[in-house]
């Protein structure tokens, strides 16, 4: 787990507070794209104010989930803290033949561990989504099948989704962006998730 910024302790009382935006995602290869991209995207948030941690791949490797066994939420036990917490959540996901990863979707079935909170899943909260694939045929039914999996969960996926094209090496070896259209949607989405959280954190 990399995080960012430290995540409040709770929800304040001062309707004031620094939205608390959560990045999930990532392959397990250090480094990837869609790592890179969801940094960027949360990076954005960061600089506006709001306060972030970043989950990635490398501690979303869950057994495959069972609903006939609620106990195994336990060990999805940080990301279903962090989702609870969240004003707003980042996701990105590679897209393996024509869909999210099945690392990026075992865990969001663990938040059915979620299901009986007062706000369950990731119910009301702006949810930005960001595809990488080795072509753009595969991203954009990706992002589709992302952005269903969020409603699903009741979420609302932000108006701008991100497919990007990682053949076209839209980040340099240091991570930089090196395609800077990349790098203005990336902004967008953390701007456009950071913009409603702040909205949603005032009345929660």
């Amino acid at each position: 787990m990399s995080i960012v910024t430290a995540a409040p302790a709770g929800h304040a009382s001062d309707a004031r507070r620094a939205p608390y935006i959560v990045g999930i995602g990532g392959t397990l290869r250090p480094h990837s794209t869609s790592e890179t991209a969801l940094r960027h995207a949360l990076a954005t948030a960061e600089r506006l104010g709001a306060s972030t941690e970043m989950i990635t791949a490398q501690s979303l490797n869950f057994p495959i989930y069972d609903p006939e066994n609620p106990a195994s939420d336990d060990i999805a036990a940080h990301l279903l803290t962090a989702v609870r917490r969240a004003d707003g959540l980042i996701i990105a996901s590679p897209g393996y033949h024509g869909n999210v990863s099945g690392l990026i979707k075992n865990a969001m079935d663990y938040l059915q561990g979620l299901a009986s909170d007062r706000t369950p899943y990731a119910h009301n909260r702006a949810v930005g989504c960001i595809v990488t694939a080795a072509g753009w045929q595969a991203g954009a039914a990706t992002l589709t099948a992302l952005r269903s999996t969020v409603h699903a969960l009741r979420g609302w996926p932000t108006p701008l989704g991100v497919v990007i094209n990682s053949a076209s090496k839209p980040f340099d070896r240091d991570g930089a962006v090196s395609d800077l259209k990349v790098g203005a949607q990336l902004t967008t989405v953390g701007e456009q998730v950071h913009a409603f959280a702040s909205s949603y954190s005032q009345v929660v």
